[in-house]
Parts: C-alpha cells; structure tokens; sequence
C-alpha cells in the first residue's frame, strides 16, 4: 500500500509520515526540555536547603527556573491547539505538562516560604523531603526522554515503580516530622515548619501523578 501524499506548494508533496514525524520531534523535544527544567528546579531547591546562605538570590533562582516552566507548558498547550496530529493523545500530552507543572510550583512554594517565613535554619525533614524531589525528578526526566521510543517502555515502568516508592518514602518523612513538631513549644515555629514539610512531600506527590501518566502512556502505545 502506498503512503498518502500531502500537497506542498509548488506542486510538490510528502508522505504522510514524513508529516507526522517533525510533529512527534517537537511534542517530545517539548516535554523532555519541561522535565529537564523541573529536574533542575529540584536541584536549585536542594542547594538552598542544604546550603542555606544568600536565600534571597537562591530563592530567586527558583522563581527563575518556574517562570521557564511555565513559558514551556505555555508552548505546549500553544503547540497543541495547532496540531491537528499529535504522537500520543493530546489528553496525555495535557495531563504530563500540568503535573510537570505543578512539581514545579510546589519547589517554588517551597522556597518561597523559607523566605517569607524568615526561616533561621531548615529542619533535617526539609532537606529529607528535597532530596527526594531530587532522585524523583531525576528519574522523572529520564523517563520521559524515554516515551519517543517505545521499546524502553519497560524502562519507563521501572522508573514509575520507582517514583511511586519515593512518594511513599515522602510520606513516612512529613509524617514523622510533622509529629516531631507537635512536641516543640513555639506555635509560630510549629505552623510555618509544618506548611513547608507539606508543600515539600506536595511536590513528590505530584511527581507520582507525572509516573502514573507516563506509565499510561506506555501502557496505551505499545
């Protein structure tokens, strides 16, 4: 059977996966630049946390890497309000943009309430919590470089698993450390550390809405 002809100006034409295929190139490049940012706001937390000097600028390296997510899931929801093809369901190109998304506004909360709050030093808990963000959005970026090609799906369910356990580790840690501080006397202290270690394990429940979507993906393309 003979691939369909596209018409081109000029009378000339192109096959129909020769379409698609820069289509597919630039959804994915998109998603593996959004996770890769994400990763690295991850990183810029965990310097913060566990070298909690200059706050201000490092805080302000966070907002920096955000406001880069969001112009890239801005892109992308752009880019799929144009694409009448897109290489796996739009719904699931969607759903992978926000959770990215909202992983990164959760460091960026993170971080913008140890500045709000005038935090004098961060709690073992935090820097727990940010370390767990750490491995999961690392392994969250490997994963979706990996969906371009579905014969690493294996691959993709493995990270899944893990990124799950990792949620679970975050929450065995806030659960602890926010038990922990039910036994200190200063209230103040008590509502703002408590606030933070939430956002913090927030983000890692994120990250296992980002595993779980690209574990559908995998699931429905191979």
């Amino acid at each position: 059977m003979m691939d369909a002809q596209l018409p081109l100006a000029g009378g000339k034409t192109m096959g129909l996966k020769e379409w698609i295929v820069p289509q597919e190139k630039h959804f994915f490049d998109l998603l593996e630049e959004d996770a890769k940012t994400v990763a690295e706001g991850a990183r810029a937390l965990l310097d913060l946390l566990r070298d909690f000097r200059d706050v201000k600028a490092k805080r302000k390296h966070v907002k920096d890497i955000e406001h880069r997510g969001d112009e890239i899931v801005h892109t992308i929801y752009e880019e799929l309000n144009r694409s009448f093809i897109t290489p796996i369901d739009r719904e699931d190109i969607m759903a992978l943009a926000s959770d990215l998304d909202n992983v990164l506004d959760m460091i960026d909360a993170a971080a913008n309430r140890l500045l709000l709050y005038e935090i004098e030093r961060p709690s073992p808990a935090m820097v727990q919590l940010a370390e767990v963000i750490g491995l999961a959005t690392s392994e969250l970026e490997r994963a979706v470089g990996m969906i371009r090609n579905m014969r690493q799906g294996d691959e993709v369910e493995r990270i899944s698993v893990e990124v799950n356990r990792l949620e679970n580790v975050a929450d065995d840690l806030m659960n602890n450390a926010v038990a922990a501080l039910f036994h200190e006397k200063d209230v103040v202290h008590i509502i703002k550390s408590k606030e933070i270690i939430e956002r913090l394990e927030e983000a890692t429940d994120y990250c296992e809405d980002v595993a779980n979507v690209l574990s559908d993906i995998v699931a429905k393309n191979q």
